[in-house]
């Protein structure tokens, strides 16, 4: 049996987490003392190194309590779903990264020629608000005013000179497909 105490500083805890835990219900411990103190047995502690796991990976209080409390698939369908989270945080992380890592390149290049890149520009189209018929209507407009200009700015955003006359060729078609 372990006291309050050891638990916590086994698992680098304070005291008030555990006892924390035993209010919400998470954790209670197995037996108490004569004199009232809290124990825990071993199986307690396998408890508790999960939660502590659970909690590493970023999954909630509610989160735990379903897996601890659901057997096979619940438990699957909350992990699934906080490691949908995290992916989605990535990829925001990784939108940021690229946008200042472009606005870094903006500074030390003193203009835009060579500094967006076609990931970069969709991006911001998108945080624009442009969906991808305002993108195709964009890449039409700009292909039946200016071809030269346009085919420019594609060489530009790192696209190959393949892609670029693609794209150039379907503006000038309307031949974009869908999807």
């Amino acid at each position: 049996m372990y006291r309050i105490s050891q638990l916590a500083r086994q698992f680098g805890l304070s005291r008030s987490t555990l006892l924390y835990y035993d209010r919400i219900g998470l954790l209670s411990p197995s037996g108490r003392s004569e004199a009232g103190y809290r124990h825990y047995s071993a199986l307690d502690r396998e408890r508790l190194e999960s939660i502590c796991s659970l909690r590493r990976a970023g999954v909630d209080i509610d989160g735990i309590k379903s897996i601890l409390a659901a057997a096979g698939d619940d438990s699957t369908t909350v992990l699934r779903r906080r490691l949908d989270e995290i992916g989605g945080e990535i990829e925001a992380l990784r939108t940021k990264q690229r946008l200042l890592a472009g606005m870094l390149r903006l500074q030390g290049q003193g203009g835009p020629i060579g500094a967006v890149d076609k990931e970069m520009f969709v991006e911001l189209l998108r945080a624009a608000g442009m969906d991808d018929d305002a993108m195709r209507q964009l890449h039409i407009e700009f292909e039946r005013r200016v071809p030269e200009a346009h085919h420019a700015f594609l060489l530009s955003l790192g696209i190959s000179e393949q892609e670029a006359r693609m794209i150039q060729r379907m503006s000038a078609e309307g031949a974009w497909k869908r999807g």
